[in-house]
């Protein structure tokens, strides 16, 4: 049996090397063909893994003495600290000695390590951030989330066939409907970079283009895959989780409020957890930054062990769907 090969910046994110230690022995344990790689302080991630049940034939740690931080420029820490747990992390996947890559750590670092040392797809102009939000029908694909704040149409066709063929091939989903963001639904509306990338959005037959989508009917699902520059999606991403975050509080609140409604809370109990669930970011895994040459997966930096278990997840499910090969194919 072949295994696949997955390499994680253990030292990256705010629970680091912990939570992405425990995540590792949890993939392990729930994933039998996967081999896992953890670059980072070996006492400190030893001493986690000391008394734990694995499988010590599919983990082994790379040793590395330096961190890279989030006050620090990108570009010139990926080529200064060639220790660094995320720079070492890099060089195994762009030497073919891992088949994808999780790093919960600064993502300029991220973004800029992917380029500079893996590399774009030929053909790609640049690498997109690709995040799995809750909506009311399943799940939405938000392209690009923030690898590119500042974009071009060419860009943005681009996007949405990566996020087309990914959203095909994760989710099961054959001809997922690829909207635009908007600030309104009529064709002529937006601004200029909106404008100058519908035609090439409706004009491109191997896309299924419903036209622009405005904020407000991201929730209901009407599109499986959004485009927007990577600034409006980060707005968009980090307004959807802290919206989740105090909607999920409030209505906490008002059970714990009176006598009687804490009575109904115990009755709905089952369906707020499942709710509850579904509004969790961490049961999706992170976001892929879809254009390089091979898979590096951006994980919230705020990531748990759980967070982390569902990215190696997500990393075996991009490598067996060959979803590189794929976009390679129908982008060039």
């Amino acid at each position: 049996m072949e295994l696949t090969k997955i390499v994680i910046d253990a030292m990256g994110g705010d629970d680091a090397p912990n939570a992405m230690v425990e995540g590792a022995i949890w993939a392990l344990n729930t994933c039998e063909d996967i081999h896992l790689i953890l670059t980072g302080d070996e006492t400190k991630i030893g001493a986690i893994l000391k008394d734990k049940s694995y499988d010590k034939n599919r983990m082994e740690i790379i040793h590395t003495t330096e961190i890279i931080t989030n006050d620090e420029s990108p570009v010139l820490a990926i080529r200064r600290k060639k220790d660094a747990s995320l720079v070492k992390a890099l060089y195994l996947v762009k030497d073919k000695k891992a088949d994808a890559l999780v790093s919960a750590g600064s993502t300029g670092a991220v973004l800029a390590g992917g380029t500079l040392v893996i590399g774009r797809m030929k053909g790609i102009e640049r690498p997109a951030l690709g995040s799995l939000i809750p909506n009311e029908k399943g799940m939405t694909l938000l392209i690009d989330c923030g690898a590119n704040v500042d974009s071009k149409p060419h860009f943005l066709h681009q996007f949405a066939k990566m996020g087309s063929i990914y959203y095909e091939n994760i989710l099961d989903i054959k001809h997922p409907k690829v909207a635009l963001v908007n600030n309104g639904s009529e064709d002529k509306k937006g601004n200029a970079l909106v404008k100058e990338t519908f035609p090439l959005l409706k004009n491109d037959s191997s896309l299924n283009f419903i036209g622009n989508l405005e904020a407000r009917d991201i929730p209901t699902g009407e599109a499986h895959v959004i485009v927007c520059d990577g600034f409006v999606g980060n707005v968009i991403l980090k307004l959807t989780e802290g919206l989740a975050a105090s909607l999920l509080g409030m209505v906490k609140e008002s059970i714990m409020s009176t006598t009687m409604s804490k009575i109904g809370g115990l009755l709905i109990k089952k369906s707020m957890k499942s709710m509850k669930k579904r509004l969790d970011y961490t049961e999706y895994g992170g976001a892929p930054l879809l254009g390089l040459e091979a898979l590096v997966v951006k994980a919230h930096g705020s990531s748990n062990a759980k967070a982390f278990k569902n990215a190696i997840i997500q990393c075996k499910t991009f490598v067996d769907h060959k979803v590189n090969d794929k976009i390679k194919q129908q982008l060039l």
